[in-house]
């Protein structure tokens, strides 16, 4: 009787020590972070909170014990809670990004390392086509002519620009790709570990409504998710998708970015010979599959007579290239200059 009451008094004792060194998530992370200059970024579609410092960053999800550092390493820390609309976190929490900050501190600042222009259809695929009379000629206005028109020219804008950055397109010449090969030629691409690379697909739009014109950018939507995530980064599926949709979380905001600068690049140059359409979300093949932040910008609808015109003028299409040119040049800019970290507060 006496050893069970000394193994029942041990185990209360081991239960108080338990609950005393077990840590409670008190602390405000707002708070806390602005005392360290760290800055914080929160997504509430996929309710993944950022924080950022001298251009490394720390992605979480509140109630997951794990965080993601720089999107390639996995670290297991206290779990994040939200309590009464306020992120609270434990001292361990703050230390270990603390600690990984200081670590990180003379890490190499990224650069954008190679830029892909995917100019549509191509070959035996036209795309899109419209006959039109022009300047008293029947002319046949075709996708995948002003497709690759466009993106020689980008191409050649971006070379001289960027001599040390790698500009590639998918096809410089008048070939058929499937969508498949177009997206493994991107995702084929070697970097160098702090190096980024963008993707940017370019179309020519079409519809029924001979009135529609306009220029946009799609990106793609939140709802979709790609696996974006090395396979080798955790060997727990479950964590893996949870690391998948933070990364992904990145890729989706700077796509968002690029959009914006090229739609303002375009149209600063074209002016009021159409209109921005915005920003559009799609589940486009071309770029969901490609694991990097990437854009498809529709130039314009060639069933628009006025739109035809300009679209199978090259003076036009050399100011839509520039605006393209200007809008990723401004991306490139703020990306390097914020040290490869692209959220928005």
């Amino acid at each position: 009787m006496q050893n069970k009451k000394i193994v029942f008094s041990l185990l209360i004792i081991f239960s108080l020590f338990a609950n005393l060194s077990a840590q409670v998530a008190d602390k405000n992370l707002l708070d806390e972070i602005k005392k360290e200059g760290i800055s914080f970024y929160w997504d509430s579609l996929s309710n993944t909170g950022i924080l950022e410092k001298n251009g490394q960053h720390v992605t979480f999800k509140p109630d997951q014990n794990f965080v993601l550092l720089n999107s390639s390493k996995v670290s297991y820390t206290d779990s994040p809670v939200i309590t009464d609309g306020v992120l609270k976190v434990t001292d361990s929490f703050l230390n270990e990004i603390d600690d990984f900050f200081a670590q990180s501190s003379s890490a190499t600042n990224s650069k954008v390392g190679a830029i892909i222009i995917d100019p549509g259809h191509g070959g035996k695929d036209p795309g899109a086509s419209m006959v039109h009379k022009i300047n008293g000629k029947n002319v046949t206005v075709r996708e995948k002519d002003v497709n690759l028109a466009v993106g020689n020219m980008l191409s050649s804008m971006l070379s001289k620009a960027y001599p040390d950055k790698s500009i590639s397109m998918t096809r410089s010449t008048d070939v058929f790709l499937t969508l498949q090969e177009r997206t493994e030629i991107a995702n084929s691409v070697k970097l160098k570990d702090n190096e980024a690379v963008l993707y940017i697909s370019i179309h020519v739009n079409a519809s029924l409504d001979k009135k529609a014109k306009g220029y946009e950018v799609w990106y793609l939507t939140p709802g979709y998710r790609r696996t974006v995530v090395d396979k080798n980064i955790n060997d727990n599926p479950q964590v893996r998708d949870i690391l998948n949709s933070m990364m992904e979380e990145e890729y989706t905001t700077e796509s968002i970015l690029i959009a914006k600068y090229v739609l303002d690049g375009m149209a600063a140059q074209i002016g009021s010979k159409t209109q921005s359409r915005g920003i559009k979300a799609e589940e486009w093949f071309v770029v969901k599959n490609s694991k990097m932040p990437s854009v498809l910008i529709e130039l314009g609808f060639l069933t628009n007579y006025a739109e035809a015109c300009c679209l199978n003028d090259k003076a036009y299409l050399q100011k839509a290239a520039l605006g393209i040119y200007n809008g990723i040049s401004a991306f490139v800019t703020h990306f390097e200059l914020s040290r490869g970290f692209t959220g928005s507060k």
